[in-house]
């Protein structure tokens, strides 16, 4: 029995990397998850990969900076399985440029599935998790929404917003038994991360204190505890998940 048995959860994002990762330790921890991406192929091979561990899972197909498919989504998994006691907002991009040479489109796509689509979901369950008196929204921020990042002026500011809007819902929510909280990860072994060179590599592991990149699996623990009770009075609070990289 894990410490998630007989609860449901939502996971955007879910098809690759960190979002890939939560989706399968929250399934391990025995909820019920609801994959959400726009790549069906890869979200297929999640709930592949939930199934394969014994796991419950779903997939549903979407953009959620759109307001009507983020709805779509949440009354998906109450039609379904009838609740929806975890949401987590990982779906993020990044369209990186210097600020003088940002498009406005590369500003405002970014924007939209972000920190928009992120507003999009947290609205939509925060009926049905009013109306339970209970839930959990976990919300992946970026280290880069703390410190900032040259080229990232848009990602940066999609991140601290996701922040500040964390702490917005908490005190809104808060009354109802609904925490909101921020996971910030730093540099994440990811596709990304592996693209870099050694020398890159070395540069970078000189400003984290234990030297090396993290692993997915750090940041879905760390929302798995978010997400269980032993979180229950943990709100408005942004853990930092960086190996010591801004402190």
């Amino acid at each position: 029995m894990g410490v998630l048995s007989g609860k449901t959860a939502v996971v955007t994002g879910a098809s690759r990397g960190i979002g890939r990762e939560i989706a399968l330790k929250l399934a391990e921890e025995g909820a019920a998850v609801l994959c959400v991406a726009t790549n069906e192929a890869l979200l297929r091979e999640a709930v592949t990969a939930i199934e394969s561990k014994g796991g419950k899972g779903a997939y549903a197909i979407a953009d959620v900076s759109k307001a009507t498919e983020a709805e779509a989504v949440i009354e998906k998994i109450v039609k379904d399985w009838g609740k929806v006691d975890v949401l987590v907002n990982n779906a993020g991009i990044t369209r990186d440029n210097l600020l003088m040479r940002m498009k406005d489109e590369e500003w405002d796509r970014v924007m939209e599935v972000n920190l928009k689509g992120a507003f999009n979901l947290i609205r939509a369950v925060a009926r049905p998790m009013m109306k339970a008196r209970g839930g959990k929204i976990v919300n992946i921020s970026s280290v880069v929404g703390l410190i900032g990042n040259p080229g990232q002026a848009n990602y940066a500011a999609s991140k601290g917003g996701l922040i500040a809007m964390t702490k917005s819902v908490a005190r809104e929510l808060g009354s109802r038994g609904i925490t909101a909280n921020t996971v910030c990860p730093g540099f994440i072994d990811t596709e990304m991360t592996q693209k870099l060179t050694e020398e890159q590599k070395k540069m970078l592991f000189a400003n984290i204190a234990l030297g090396r990149f993290g692993k997915t699996s750090d940041v879905a623990g760390v929302v798995a505890f978010l997400a269980s009770a032993a979180a229950d009075y943990i709100t408005g609070q942004d853990i930092v998940v960086d190996g010591g990289m801004t402190m």
